[in-house]
């Protein structure tokens, strides 16, 4: 099923729809600001094997987090003074910031380090879903036969309609994904560069 939806101009009616989704264990496939991601409520287990079994990466590969906002995510990551005076800048964006995991994530989203990629990209529609639903989301992006991002809903949709519940489709999407950021050490330290640029 492919639902069309706005970044911006969404209503309570398409977030609540959302919420159905992922209320009940479902996989869904929603936009951002730079890719479209694939995910789940991460505290839905067999959703997130499945977002597994469908990158067909291996388990002890930790997936990253999407929060709603800075007070979620410090539920579930470890946020230094001078890392949140940074992250202030850049979040909402497209950044994604590896930090040292709470208890709150579930441990196969943990790495080897108990850290946790979480991001809280400038996409107001999937923020809201997210804050309704009370806790984050995975994220993943989405690849064709060639490993290369696909930014088109109809072809994304033509590739996995079979493996997930529903497309979120709000047109072509960045092919860039995010900039991903470490700030577990004593500077932070970009990890991938991508859409995000630092100032």
């Amino acid at each position: 099923m492919i639902h069309p939806v706005s970044q911006t101009d969404f209503t309570n009616d398409d977030v609540d729809f959302a919420l159905n989704f992922l209320n009940r264990g479902d996989v869904i496939i929603y936009p951002t600001d730079t890719l479209y991601g694939l995910g789940c409520d991460i505290f839905k287990k067999e959703a997130v094997h499945r977002i597994y079994k469908i990158k067909k990466i291996p388990k002890r590969k930790p997936l990253s987090i999407i929060c709603s906002d800075f007070k979620q995510l410090s539920q579930f990551a470890t946020v230094t003074n001078s890392a949140f005076r940074t992250m202030k800048e850049l979040l909402p964006g497209p950044f994604t910031c590896i930090l040292k995991a709470t208890n709150k994530v579930p441990k196969l989203l943990i790495s080897k380090q108990r850290t946790v990629g979480i991001r809280i990209p400038n996409s107001p529609f999937i923020k809201s879903v997210i804050d309704k639903l009370g806790n984050p989301i995975i994220t993943t992006s989405l690849t064709n036969e060639d490993d290369n991002y696909i930014s088109e809903p109809t072809e994304i949709y033509h590739k996995y309609k079979y493996q997930i519940d529903i497309l979120f489709a709000s047109g072509e999407s960045s092919m860039q994904p995010s900039t991903v950021i470490d700030f577990t050490g004593n500077q932070p330290k970009i990890v991938r560069e991508g859409l995000g640029k630092l100032n």
